[in-house]
């Protein structure tokens, strides 16, 4: 799925809100964004900096991969596993 906003949109709202220019609230707003999605990005990025405990986004971005990765293994182990009980009990043998 692709993210609604670029890593540069996301990078900039970022850094207006460090500015404090604006309350997060009203910077939200002007950027057609939630407050809490900006408050997400900019704790992503203190994650990201290393400010903060957390996965950074290229961990996150693998962990997803992973798990996609590992979905799609599980569902090829399952279907093949019923295909050669199918075929065992095609050709006359039992599955054990």
């Amino acid at each position: 799925m692709p993210r609604p906003h670029p890593p540069e949109f996301r990078a900039r709202a970022v850094e207006l809100a460090r500015e404090r220019a604006k309350p997060i609230a009203v910077l939200a707003k002007d950027l057609g964004i939630s407050e809490s999605c900006l408050r997400n990005w900019m704790v992503q990025a203190d994650v990201d900096r290393g400010v903060r405990e957390g996965l950074t986004t290229p961990e996150r971005e693998e962990l997803v991969r992973l798990r996609r990765e590992n979905r799609v293994l599980r569902m090829e182990k399952e279907i093949l596993g019923k295909a050669a009980a199918f075929f065992a009990t095609e050709n006359g043998h039992r599955p054990s």
